[in-house]
């Protein structure tokens, strides 16, 4: 198929809110698309490439501008083949010859696909084919049901599996793809409640859970050999000998297993998100680096669930699967946990967690299966929102769909003498209007221009307050108040502040654990 009819579709998926129309549209081009292409045109539609990371930052697809085709040449293999190439050049002259390829890729295209291309490439291709418009544009072209292919994705790690499965042989070939261990699978996500009151009202009776800052882990064992996978499905059985010796130990045959891992400083307390992640480097190689607590090693397993125990259990229901774990994980090895429905006890629950330097609980459905791959309401999150007044001291024009919007903000707490901390950047929470205001907001506050690498940044009189929601912050020695934000979100606005009632940046650090 020629990649233009892509493109063309993407464009009018992008023009359109009706989810309807945004399937049907999707699901026309996909009947069409020849079976050794399902998977790049899968991934090209949600604004991904099959090859992963690609190694091109937005300078060079700012720089790369050849004059587009007059008239469309290209398929979509030939644009999965030239992102291929240019994900695997390494060494001395890559980035010289990633550029040439991309050159002669983007000279060869249309300007829609030429669009699509750079969108893809540079992360901004955000046009509403998310997962579930997908999901449900391939069961409608290979006429199955969206819950049958949702599941083949979830037992696949992947909807591209899933997808040409469903396209080549329909039910049967969903049907076929089948829970394995040593094959990783997409996990279970939780959607966030504001309290454990509203999440007990949504759940009734559940199983409520500390809520480790840990990487998340997914340990399988085939035929006696373990393997381990991070929440994106990528493997580090490597990096983590303990685990590996952990899980081999466990009684029983095959196994699937989900569950974190945490790092302790010496006096038991837990280390921060960016300590943990910094433990699966070499460190995390030797075989003592993970296991039972007794042995006071940097970083611990802890499991809180089993998919397959010598036969698949995600369908069961979770109380069910809590039994089966405790006959298999030791308890040191799993997290706490209780179960109720009486609000005040899981209240007191979540401070205890809170008290030990945890990030919250999860509340969850007692009779729900493990819906894989999925975030729905069986699964609730409870943690503590963080919110700051900061500054925005600069802001950087977008690309891709945010082109010609300033977009992604600096933001700064106020120091001492008139100064200004930078403690991060976002360019989450913010709607087309946000976009559109700040944008004009932020010309009349210009001070300057960028040049050289920062020529797209816009640096700004120190005068907007906004007021962002954050996870917490981390140590940093990228900003000089030595803090970084975590997930920080914009949530509004704030017209009725001065820049000079900001929160200082000893606040900021105030939320270093």
């Amino acid at each position: 198929m020629l990649f233009d009819e892509l493109a063309t579709a993407t464009r009018a998926v992008a023009s359109t809110s009706k989810r309807s129309e945004k399937v049907a549209t999707l699901a026309a081009v996909l009947r069409r698309v020849a079976p050794q292409e399902v998977a790049p045109a899968v991934a090209f539609a949600m604004g991904a490439s099959p090859a992963g990371r690609i190694g091109v930052g937005w300078a060079t697809l700012a720089d790369v501008r050849p004059d587009p085709a007059l008239h469309p040449s290209l398929e979509i293999a030939d644009v999965d083949r030239a992102i291929r190439d240019i994900a695997v050049v390494t060494g001395d002259g890559s980035v010289a010859r990633r550029r040439a390829i991309l050159d002669r890729l983007l000279a060869t295209a249309t300007e829609p696909e030429q669009h699509l291309i750079r969108g893809i490439l540079g992360g901004e291709h955000r046009q509403g084919a998310l997962d579930g418009v997908m999901a449900a544009a391939v069961a409608k072209a290979a006429d199955v049901s969206v819950a049958e292919v949702q599941r083949g994705a979830m037992l696949a790690g992947s909807l591209l599996i899933a997808a040409g499965a469903a396209l080549a042989d329909g039910s049967a070939g969903l049907a076929s793809i089948e829970l394995s261990p040593a094959r990783p699978v997409q996990p279970m996500l939780a959607a966030p409640a504001p309290n454990v009151t509203a999440a007990l009202a949504l759940t009734g009776p559940a199983s409520v859970e500390w809520k480790l800052d840990g990487a998340r882990l997914q340990a399988h064992r085939a035929d006696g050999q373990v393997r381990l996978f991070t929440r994106n499905l990528n493997e580090v059985t490597d990096r983590l000998g303990g685990v590996v010796e952990l899980v081999s130990s466990l009684p029983g045959g095959d196994l699937i297993l989900d569950g974190e891992v945490l790092g302790f400083d010496d006096d038991g307390a837990p280390r921060r998100f960016q300590d943990t992640m910094g433990d699966f480097g070499a460190d995390a190689m030797s075989p003592r680096s993970v296991t039972a607590a007794s042995r006071g090693d940097a970083l611990r397993a802890f499991f809180f669930d089993v998919l397959h125990a010598d036969r698949p259990v995600l369908d069961a229901p979770l109380a069910d699967r809590r039994e089966i774990l405790a006959g298999i994980v030791p308890e040191v090895n799993r997290l706490p946990s209780i179960i109720t429905a009486d609000p005040a006890e899981a209240e007191r629950f979540l401070d205890a967690a809170i008290d030990r330097g945890h990030e919250g609980v999860m509340v969850k459905d007692l009779a729900a299966p493990y819906d894989a791959g999925r975030r729905g309401g069986a699964w609730r999150k409870v943690k503590p929102v963080h919110t700051l007044d900061l500054v925005v001291i600069a802001a950087e024009w977008g690309h891709g769909r945010r082109q010609g919007w300033l977009s992604n903000l600096h933001l700064a707490a106020r120091g001492g003498e008139g100064e200004w901390v930078m403690v991060g950047k976002t360019f989450k929470g913010l709607t087309d209007e946000l976009l559109r205001w700040q944008t004009d907001r932020f010309v009349q506050l210009r001070i300057g221009a960028g040049s050289g690498r920062d020529r797209h940044v816009v640096h700004l009189r120190p005068e907007q307050v906004v007021e962002v929601a954050i996870d917490g912050v981390q140590a940093s020695t990228r900003y000089p108040g030595g803090v970084a934000l975590r997930f920080a979100r914009v949530r509004r606005y704030r017209h009725d502040k001065s820049a000079t009632e900001a929160d200082t940046i000893e606040r900021v650090q105030s939320l270093l654990r």
